[in-house]
């Protein structure tokens, strides 16, 4: 029955808010799962609250994030991002896009020696 309930909880973190404020206790919460089970009435004052399931949600997701990024090596994302651009220098070396580039540029000219300054 425990873990039922555990698993009850974990589907509607909404139930932590009203634990963290004081308004219930996690006893109370296992007390009446144990009377009227998951699907009674006694639930909807709880779970309906569609606000609070967004910021409950919301921030469930931004810790998640926090959690991902902290388990990021920076050197190793460094790493992988200097051999990507490697290996798209070495395509454009094979495609010829830097030919291209120069053949676009006009030609240089040198400039006549007896003229002086735009004469």
């Amino acid at each position: 029955m425990k873990e039922q309930f555990k698993s009850f909880v974990r589907k509607n973190p909404i139930l932590v808010k009203y634990v963290d404020s004081n308004e219930m206790t996690w006893q109370k919460f296992y007390e009446m799962y144990d009377l009227y089970g998951e699907e009674n009435s006694v639930w909807d004052k709880y779970l309906n609250n569609n606000i609070a399931s967004k910021d409950i949600t919301k921030t469930t997701a931004f810790t998640d994030l926090l959690a991902f990024l902290k388990t990021i090596n920076l050197d190793s994302l460094k790493e992988g991002i200097n051999s990507v651009q490697r290996v798209l220098g070495v395509f454009q070396d094979l495609s010829g896009s830097k030919n291209e580039k120069n053949e676009d540029k006009k030609e240089y000219k040198p400039r006549p020696l007896y003229k002086h300054f735009e004469d």
